[in-house]
Order: C-alpha cells, then sequence, then structure tokens
C-alpha cells in the first residue's frame, strides 16, 4: 500500500521572520522598518502565518499588539528554524567557495602551482584541497565524486566514458634525456647548435632507461609512443617519482624520460642533457577531467577561465 503524498509546508521563511520581528519591537511599524518591507506586507505576512497554524499569535487592540499565550513556544520553534535556514545559507557560500582539485604528478609538482596563484588573487577567499597522484589514481577520484576537476598528462580512460568529461587542455613534450657528460653517451654524435645528443632508436635501445610506473601519463606515452620502437630496451626501473629518476640521472644511473617541465632547470644550467631520438615524437595532449554530476560551482567557473586563458 502506498504511503500517502505528504504536502509541503506552505509556511514560509519570511512569515517567520515578519513573526520574529514583530515579537521582538512588539509592532509591525518597527518590525516593517527592521525587515525593509511596507507595513501593509508585515501585517499579510503575519495574517497568514495565523491562518496557517489556525491559532492568533497576538491580540490586537485598536493599534496596539498585544502577545497571545501561544505566541510564545511559536517563537521559540521560528528562532531555531531560521537560525538552521542561515546555518544552511553559510554551508552554502562555504561550499560556493570551496573546490577539491586533483592532477597527475608533473602537471601537480611544476604546473599548477602558479594557476593557482591566479585562482587566489582571483578569489583570495577560496578553499582549495589537492590531491596529487599519477593519472590513473587521479582520474579513479574523479569517478567515485570526490574531486571537482582534475588535470592529468595521460589519456584519462575512465572506467565509465558516459558519466565522465573531458577536455583536450595543453600540449607537452617528453624528453629523453641523460646527465651531462654521461658514460653511456661516450662516442655518441653530439649536436653543437641544438646543445643535444642525437641517437638513433637502436642506439638508445642498448642505454638503461629509468621510467615512470604504469598508471601514469608519462607511462603512458613511454609505452605508446618510444617503447614500441624499442622492443628491446633495456627498463632498468620503473620510478613514482619525476624527482627520483632525475637525481639518479644526475648520479649516471642511466638516462631518463620525463616531460620537459620536469628538467627545464636542470636543462637550462648545463647538469643535464636532452637526447633526441631519430623518428619518435613524444608530444602528448594534457587533460582536464571532470564528472558530469559534479555540481559546478562558481570557483568551478573562476578556475576553469583560468585554464582556459593561461
Amino acid at each position: 500500500m502506498k504511503k500517502p503524498i505528504q504536502m509541503l509546508p506552505k509556511i514560509t521563511l519570511k512569515q517567520l521572520s515578519v513573526f520574529v520581528s514583530i515579537y521582538q519591537t512588539g509592532s509591525t511599524s518597527r518590525a516593517s522598518e527592521e525587515l525593509h518591507l511596507s507595513q501593509s506586507a508585515v501585517s499579510s505576512a503575519l495574517t497568514e502565518l495565523e491562518s496557517r497554524l489556525q491559532m492568533p499569535l497576538f491580540e490586537r487592540v485598536g493599534r496596539r499588539l498585544n502577545q497571545h499565550p501561544n505566541a510564545h513556544p511559536i517563537y521559540i520553534q521560528a528562532q531555531a528554524i531560521l537560525g538552521q535556514a542561515l546555518t544552511l545559507e553559510h554551508y552554502h557560500k562555504h561550499q560556493a567557495g570551496q573546490i577539491h582539485i586533483g592532477a597527475s604528478t608533473t602537471i601537480g609538482n611544476y604546473v599548477l602551482p602558479p594557476l593557482l596563484a591566479k585562482l587566489y588573487a582571483a578569489l583570495p577567499d577560496a578553499h582549495i584541497d589537492m590531491y596529487i597522484a599519477n593519472t590513473q589514481e587521479v582520474v579513479g577520484e574523479v569517478e567515485q565524486l570526490n574531486i571537482d576537476i582534475a588535470l592529468v598528462e595521460g589519456m584519462p580512460r575512465p572506467t565509465d566514458m558516459k558519466v565522465i568529461e573531458q577536455r583536450a587542455w595543453r600540449t607537452d613534450t617528453l624528453m629523453v634525456f641523460a646527465k651531462r657528460h654521461s658514460k653511456w653517451l661516450t662516442g655518441m654524435k653530439y649536436n653543437e647548435k641544438e646543445k643535444c645528443y642525437e641517437l638513433s632508436a637502436e642506439q638508445l635501445a642498448r642505454l638503461p632507461l629509468l621510467v615512470r610506473e604504469a598508471g601514469s601519463g608519462t607511462r603512458q606515452i613511454i609505452d605508446e609512443q618510444l617503447l614500441q620502437y624499442l622492443p628491446h630496451a633495456e627498463i632498468v626501473m620503473a620510478i613514482q617519482q619525476s624527482e627520483a629518476i632525475k637525481h639518479m640521472v644526475s648520479a649516471d644511473i642511466g638516462l631518463g624520460c620525463l616531460s620537459q617541465h620536469v628538467i627545464e632547470a636542470e636543462l637550462a644550467a648545463g647538469k643535464l642533457v636532452q637526447v633526441k631520438v631519430a623518428g619518435i615524437d613524444l608530444s602528448r595532449t594534457w587533460w582536464l577531467v571532470w564528472h558530469k554530476a559534479r555540481h559546478q560551482s562558481p570557483i568551478w567557473q573562476s578556475f576553469i577561465d583560468i585554464l582556459i586563458e593561461d
């Protein structure tokens, strides 16, 4: 047996606010001044509330209003309801200024900080939560509705494409690199003009290579656009952190392959050197990813605007 449909209450917050103000000030005229309403609107709201409650709240003696015995218990309840409504409004304002951002490792460490600085400059009171992990893990958090928007380096590949929105954002280039004067590059061709070594795919395949772990956007591109041409490449280590790869390459353990953003300072300082591989393109697309069911708040839109303008 179906339950009867409950009618929504027709008592409004405006009616309760008018009643509370009259109760506190003692007159409709002072309540109208306090609420910035006309006196007729105040009187009408009080009459409507008494009608809905089917009880008088004030006794009218000439132009005076005397509190009816019913008024005090209704006043206590009205204050509680208005207080809860105010709490809900404050919660909404807090949520409207809060955003959960996810980023894959390279973007989170090297590209996102100046973008967040722009967001804080536009919205100084913003509340920003960050989640940085590899692409696969970040996309998983988006699918679980734990993140408002994510910036990832690899093709998102969610488990359910129907609920995920993805948009191409930027292009990036991976670079094979080595320690300057690395023992592994002895006798290899060095292009003085472009300040890089030039190797064939066959030459690179004979050198030890340090790469990111499976599941990262960087590893995805390495697998698809580099290692397919190097079926017998010597991958000596899969590492979860780009910084660790940089330090190991600096120690001449092997060659690395990371985003240009990760190694640009070391390249400029001459500590690392680029290794170009003939016939291999390591460019890739970075993606914006969000769940279609996630609320797109004002701060969400502000962040999107910053990303598009950047």
